[in-house]
């Protein structure tokens, strides 16, 4: 839902626009990177500094940065504030991406890329006046609420407000506010079920052939897992049996396209909707490019593509609202007004991986940014204001009537989950980077009693108490007129409000911790605390704890007791109010208008999620002190980070979470594929079914494999260094410079614990930017994931430093990526859920395919695409040779010394490096 359109919507390129005016800025620019820092006077005027200069020269005056925060962070002044470009550019282009470093601004802008630090400093200058002349170009294309903005960020003294003021002509016309220019959405007659339909092979390819381009290579493994993906669309052979294939398809293979082709061929002629559920953004991000391909008509694809996420990714225009009218003050407050400026050119509102820049959160650090979306499950549905323009509800609708919805594992097991219960199912999935289908089931089907969310449900159902501001409502003022018309409904909400106080409040987490915990579930989770506390083997200093929920003492099992009764008692009312609200549903009183409905709807679609929960929570209590079920795995824990507490409770996790998969996704599903580049790996086929769900059926699924193209055996290496000595963080810092300076940079270094990630950073940092090798770090640089993997793909001399996790999360292909390095074998932590399903799945071999699974995964970042050559480098001596049938077959594999690895590593990259080639840049313009 763009209401406007920008420079790069109408495809012409920034740096062809002529800027009308180049009057000097009067401030200097400041830019800091680990390797030094350097001024640039108005007149460009530049001289490299120390700390204590640099930090002086920013006390006393507001000087131009991109990205104070991480410039803060190299300068040891967490607190810089300044002129920023980023803040800048957030303003002048809303729901547009440039990556957050001098070179990937300049690359947006269509400037000169600076080729040094000293350039760069410079740039900073040029960005600031480019961006400020744009200002005053007559087909500024994003000029449409700026002046209003502009003039609400004066009040708020934004550093930029002066600059911009000047130099926005007002209006001729007033603008409309924001929330009456927003479109309304409106209802639609429910789709009918689509048809039945079959696929036919010929079709496939035919539509495949369209799908990759004329004079595009055939390739054979990519047309026969388009047949056998085309199956799963036949008709259904009987309820409970849906048409399921589990199919692996080699990094190459080109699936992505291989199963949209039947896929919209199906979704055409059958009139359904297909769903294509993934682990990660980046591959959503990735799909949602691709269907360009399948609707090149841009109109005709936002009707037929939705991008579907779960509520909590959706900017809330109601909390926009409260935020804009004094709900957040300081810097929370000039980033709702960005935020308000980027909703007017938004295409769907999505502010976690959509086209609000990841990196415009980070710049005001903990400033509100998750205020603004509906993660505490507080949306009032029709009663809100805004329900006809809500972006969560547009999308929602929206998906109902689309050809593809492309979401996530997460969601659409939410959603299989609500829609079996009102007799409707998904019939179409596709369930892609499907070797993470059991994790993300395991998160889904999960329960959790814990300070944090006993809070949550606390005030959803009282309001807020004490000092709290904000919009939040309780029941009663939620459902004052209910109240009114049926006594018993509102006998269920004064009820419901008294039991609800038994619930944590605010501080509890103190009290718990003084030991003067108030009320029962308080008194639970002091016991919970001191039971781990007292049994928990000491893990990372500083990080959660937790121990089974066995062989547990009187004192947690009585508190354990008196908690479940209090949720019993908070249980029954609000049982009796759903069913009341459906009552009142079906009287249909006078007073009952659309929005009334609507409203009581939301309340009923709320309750029902949190009645379940309670359920659980009871469930979860009346196990402990019992016997065990073998089902599912229980245990308490203390969440920690750095040290601090911050959340307390008790945890239940089904042993195997496709149990529950396959009773709401796979078995009400007609058809579904479930798929991935490492679906079985190098285990045999059971043990994918197994994590995919299919031993819970009584049919056996179709299987597809095809190997990559890609020839591993002449592109990659695999190197073990078996003289590094395991702790020696020292020598592990050195390695990993060692290894980085070698390759030229383009390495992702993998960690399996944060501590030492943080060690080798802080030793080697420096060392590298000194040689033009910039590094950059989850966990230690101030800036989302996702916009760290930006600024590694932008520059080839680049590195990222990141947990384990980053193997998922990384897709990279070229230059930018050639060496991958992991601090050691990736063995799964030793958590209680670890224990039992090891002891569960065969031991240690279990054991080895969890490792052998993360391992081909971490090796799949590395070569994406046929000309990619690539190292990977495993600093872990001891490394069983049994997993090193992880890695493609033909990959060669070598034992080496640390200097033998280094010079082979030099030896094979140093001619895939080029420098200053302009390998990539920050995004490409929509007219490409």
């Amino acid at each position: 839902m763009l209401l406007f359109r920008s420079a790069w919507a109408m495809g012409r390129p920034v740096s062809k626009l002529v800027s009308k005016s180049a009057v000097p800025l009067p401030h200097s620019a400041l830019h800091a990177t680990h390797g030094g820092i350097w001024i640039a006077s108005p007149e460009g005027e530049i001289r490299e500094v120390g700390r204590g200069v640099a930090i002086a020269a920013a006390s006393e005056t507001p000087m131009i940065v991109l990205n104070a925060p991480m410039t803060g962070q190299r300068l040891g002044y967490p607190e810089l504030s300044g002129l920023d470009l980023l803040e800048l550019f957030a303003f002048v282009h809303p729901a547009r991406f440039t990556v957050p470093t001098p070179k990937g601004m300049a690359r947006t802008l269509g400037l000169t890329v600076p080729e040094n630090d000293e350039d760069a400093t410079l740039l900073l200058l040029e960005a600031a006046g480019h961006l400020l002349a744009t200002l005053e170009w007559e087909d500024w294309s994003e000029r449409y609420g700026a002046h209003a903005i502009a003039q609400s960020l004066t009040r708020l003294r934004w550093p930029w407000a002066a600059a911009i003021t000047q130099r926005i002509e007002q209006p001729v016309k007033p603008e409309r506010w924001l929330f009456s220019l927003l479109p309304e959405w409106e209802e639609e007659a429910p789709r009918p079920a689509p048809g039945s339909v079959t696929v036919e092979d010929s079709a496939s390819l035919d539509r495949l052939d369209e799908l990759t381009g004329e004079g595009a290579e055939q390739r054979d493994g990519q047309r026969d897992y388009s047949k056998a993906a085309a199956r799963i669309f036949d008709p259904r052979p009987a309820e409970g049996r849906p048409n399921m294939l589990l199919a692996e398809a080699g990094t190459g293979i080109g699936k992505t396209l291989g199963y949209l082709a039947p896929a919209s061929l199906w979704a055409k002629e059958a009139g359904g909707a297909v769903w294509i559920s993934t682990y990660t953004k980046a591959l959503q991000r990735q799909l949602d490019r691709e269907a360009r391909r399948v609707f090149p008509d841009a109109e005709e694809r936002c009707e037929k593509v939705v991008v579907r996420k779960g509520r909590e990714n959706y900017l809330c225009l109601l909390n926009l609202e409260d935020a804009l009218q004094g709900g957040f003050a300081g810097r929370a407050a000039i980033l709702a007004q960005l935020v308000a400026r980027w909703a007017a050119y938004t295409r769907d509102g999505d502010m976690v991986g959509g086209d609000l820049p990841g990196w415009l959160p980070t710049l005001f650090r903990r400033s509100g940014a998750t205020a603004l979306t509906d993660r505490r499950g507080e949306c009032v549905y029709a009663g809100c204001p805004h329900y006809r323009k809500c972006f969560i509800e547009r999308s929602a609708r929206a998906s109902e009537h689309a050809s593809l919805v492309i979401a996530n594992h997460a969601l659409v097991m939410i959603l299989s989950e609500r829609k079996r219960e009102e007799c409707e199912q998904l019939t179409r999935v596709i369930f892609d980077e499907g070797h993470h289908l059991f994790d993300a089931a395991d998160s889904t089907f999960s329960a959790a009693l814990t300070g944090q969310e006993a809070i949550e449900l606390r005030r959803w159902i009282i309001g807020p108490e004490g000092r709290h501001r904000g919009r939040r409502r309780g029941l009663s003022a939620r459902l004052m007129d209910v109240a009114s018309y049926d006594e018993a409904g509102g006998r269920a909400i004064e009820q419901a409000s008294a039991a609800a106080a038994e619930l944590p409040g605010d501080g509890w987490l103190a009290r718990i911790g003084e030991g003067l915990a108030l009320g029962s579930i308080e008194k639970l989770l002091e016991a919970v605390r001191g039971t781990v506390y007292a049994r928990a083997k000491a893990q990372d200093a500083g990080y959660g704890l937790e121990t089974e929920a066995a062989e547990l003492d009187g004192p947690i099992i009585g508190a354990a007791g008196a908690a479940a009764e209090s949720l019993e008692r908070l249980l029954r009312p609000l049982v009796t109010l759903r069913q009341r609200l459906e009552a009142v549903l079906e009287d249909g009183p006078d007073w009952l208008d659309s929005q009334a409905r609507a409203r009581i709807e939301g309340a009923m679609m709320g309750l029902t999620y949190r009645n379940q929960t309670l359920a659980a929570w009871i469930s979860l209590l009346a196990r402990l002190g019992g016997p065990a079920d073998p089902d599912f795995v229980d245990w308490l824990a203390v969440d920690r980070f750095d040290g601090r507490e911050y959340d307390i409770g008790l945890h239940r996790h089904w042993l195997d979470p496709t149990k529950p998969l396959a009773e709401t996704v796979i078995k009400p599903a007609h058809g579904l594929i479930i798929t991935s580049a490492t679906l079985k790996g190098a285990e045999e086929w059971d043990s994918a079914e197994i994590r995919a769900g299919a031993h819970h059926l009584d049919f056996a699924p179709q299987r597809f494999e095809a190997e990559s193209p890609f020839d591993y055996a002449a592109h990659s290496e695999v190197l073990i260094v078996n003289d590094l000595k395991k702790g020696d963080i020292p020598a592990l810092a050195g390695a990993y410079a060692k290894l980085i300076e070698a390759a030229g940079g383009g390495t992702l270094g993998l960690f399996t614990a944060i501590a030492r990630l943080k060690a080798v950073h802080a030793r080697i940092a420096d060392r590298l930017a000194r040689g033009g090798l910039p590094l950059f770090s989850q966990h230690v640089d101030p800036i989302d994931t996702g916009t760290l993997i930006d600024i590694f793909r932008d520059d080839p001399h680049a590195s990222l430093l990141g947990t384990d996790a980053l193997r998922d999360g990384v897709d990279v292909p070229g230059e930018s990526l050639r060496l991958v390095v992991l601090e050691g074998v990736p063995w799964p932590r030793p958590t209680v859920l670890h224990a039992a399903r090891k002891l569960a799945y065969g031991g240690n071999a279990y054991v080895d395919r969890v490792v052998r699974a993360r391992l081909a995964q971490a090796f799949g970042r590395l070569i994406r695409r046929k000309d990619d050559i690539g190292m990977f480098v495993l600093l872990s001596a001891a490394t069983p040779s049994r997993l090193l049938t992880a890695f493609p077959e033909g990959t060669p594999v070598a034992r080496v010394p640390l200097d033998e690895a280094i010079a082979r590593v030099e030896a094979r990259l140093s001619s895939v490096i080029e420098i200053g080639q302009g390998l990539v840049r920050s995004e490409p313009l929509e007219s490409e």
